[in-house]
């Protein structure tokens, strides 16, 4: 065989749609953006840090509330008062006030959620109604 049938002859691949698509959303991420895709970026960053932020801030309290109620629980209905040699009832008064104030903590997430989200939307509102108008021209 001479040199130049050799350099013909090769191996050539072809990747499936799915893997088209993959390689499609990669190379995109390296080339630069036009302006109304930088805008509809900033405008869904914009739109998920309204209740990104107040999700996060419900959650933490929601749970730091449901822990303190289970320690009053606890307090409740174990033998805690014995241990420390103390009376039941101050164990039971105790455990009852623990327990009312991480329910009233838990209770309190969906309020303050509901708070930030409006607050975060009124603050945002005019940046957002902005980028949609230049978007929706």
């Amino acid at each position: 065989m001479d040199n130049n049938n050799q350099e013909k002859i090769g191996f050539t691949y072809t990747y499936s749609a799915k893997e088209q698509a993959e390689l499609k959303r990669i190379r995109e991420k390296y080339t630069a953006p036009t302006e109304d895709e930088d805008k509809m970026a900033r405008l869904r960053r914009l739109d998920a840090s309204v209740t990104n932020t107040a999700q996060a801030v419900a959650l933490v309290l929601g749970i730091i509330g449901a822990l303190i109620l289970g320690f009053g629980m606890s307090l409740i209905m174990t033998d805690l008062a014995e241990f420390l040699g103390l009376e039941e009832t101050v164990v039971m008064v105790v455990g009852v006030s623990v327990g009312i104030v991480g329910g009233i903590l838990a209770s309190l997430a969906y309020p303050i959620y509901n708070a930030i989200v409006k607050a975060k939307r009124k603050k945002l509102a005019p940046e957002i109604i902005r980028l949609t108008d230049e978007l929706m021209k």
